[in-house]
């Protein structure tokens, strides 16, 4: 648990939630999947709940400390262990932006990844339109790797995705959790 934020399993009452944060991604133009009926999450949050976890890959939901809020999700949706790399994204709801969430949910998953895992390197995939995720990770210090020019289709046209990366030891030097 953080200062703002825990991290927590997705339960079967989060779907509302979750439906909430797609809503919120398809209004900053990154929602790239076709919408899902409020059953559908419901489904969705009910298998989550009961499933078992895929070793390295997962989505937790975000929770505020003091409201017991859910205020986005963060998860690692590809991990290479045997390479050491591992994939990661976030979303914070519109509503609980520019509060200090991400980054540090984003810490927490970074320092389980690179600490307890093992893992080497971190990437992200960014849409280049995407100024507030892209300054986030320059925070917490991802450098740019490249641009995928024109990758997605979406909104009657395509978009370029910035690449993003930060190895281990950059994480440590910079997240150190020696207090």
């Amino acid at each position: 648990m953080g200062k703002h934020v825990r991290l927590r399993g997705i339960e079967p009452g989060d779907a509302t939630a979750f439906m909430r944060f797609a809503e919120d991604e398809e209004g900053l133009g990154d929602l790239v999947s076709p919408p899902r009926s409020v059953e559908g999450y419901r489904a969705w949050a009910n298998e989550r709940a009961a499933a078992k976890p895929e070793s390295d890959r997962f989505q937790l939901a975000v929770e505020a400390v003091g409201t017991g809020e859910i205020v986005g999700a963060v998860g690692s949706h590809h991990a290479d262990a045997r390479a050491g790399w591992f994939e990661y994204g976030i979303t914070i709801g519109a509503e609980h932006r520019r509060k200090g969430y991400a980054a540090e949910a984003a810490v927490m998953l970074l320092r389980f990844m690179f600490e307890e895992n093992r893992y080497h390197k971190c990437q992200v995939r960014i849409f280049a339109h995407n100024e507030a995720s892209l300054a986030l990770h320059r925070q917490l210090g991802f450098a740019e790797e490249g641009r995928l020019r024109e990758l997605v289709y979406l909104s009657g046209r395509h978009h370029d995705v910035v690449m993003m990366g930060m190895l281990a030891d950059e994480f440590a030097q910079r997240h150190s959790s020696v207090g």
